[in-house]
């Protein structure tokens, strides 16, 4: 599914000094941003760290190359961070449903263009990316409606996880269904599976 929750700056503050972690986490911030406006061959380090700010020695010093960043951002954007599941609200199953999808809905319609130019991609190792990214969004979404991590739960997850990105995309590109009608879908589809499929 999907895991930035950080909304990237259109361009990152000037001499501002930064810790480390801060400053690394700026230039992912850019390059998703970037990367979603215009194809990997079209967007330069440069323009990467023109945009958070920095001097370009430093994206080769956090991230190697810029394939690295790239396949780096695209990790970033479509893996669900843990603290995302332990921010759930505390509630009975349908509330965590409910909260699970509003998360991802948010997600996927804050980052639309990266997240789409992400989950379309043809490249091999991006979709490494996105098949070890629904691995995460299998076990966060048992963790998150209390069932054990089994094999066959997290292969019916990983089904649910390919209708949550076929639904964002009917949303986000297609224009077919709208927000509220694709949170009932990915929330009431849940709560089926949740009912009456899993043992």
């Amino acid at each position: 599914m999907t895991g930035t929750g950080t909304k990237a700056a259109p361009v990152a503050e000037r001499g501002r000094r930064l810790e480390p972690d801060q400053r690394r986490a700026q230039i992912l911030s850019c390059a998703v941003r970037l990367f979603g406006e215009r194809p990997y061959a079209d967007v330069s380090t440069r323009d990467i760290a023109e945009a958070a700010g920095v001097a370009r020695g430093l994206i080769n010093h956090y991230f190697g190359t810029k394939r690295d960043l790239y396949i780096e951002a695209v990790r970033i954007l479509v893996t669900i961070p843990a603290v995302a599941v332990e921010q759930l609200p505390v509630g009975d199953r349908a509330t965590r449903i409910d909260a699970s999808v509003t998360w991802f809905l948010d997600v996927v319609s804050r980052h639309s263009r990266s997240w789409l130019a992400a989950v379309d991609a043809g490249d091999p190792d991006v979709r490494r990316v996105l098949a070890e990214a629904d691995e995460v969004a299998a076990q966060s979404i048992l963790t998150a409606v209390g069932l054990a991590d089994t094999g066959e739960h997290r292969a019916i997850m990983r089904a649910y996880c390919g209708l949550a990105k076929a639904t964002a995309r009917e949303w986000l590109e297609r224009g077919a269904l709208d927000r509220e009608r694709s949170h009932a879908v990915l929330a009431t589809t849940l709560t089926t599976l949740v009912r009456d499929i899993f043992r």
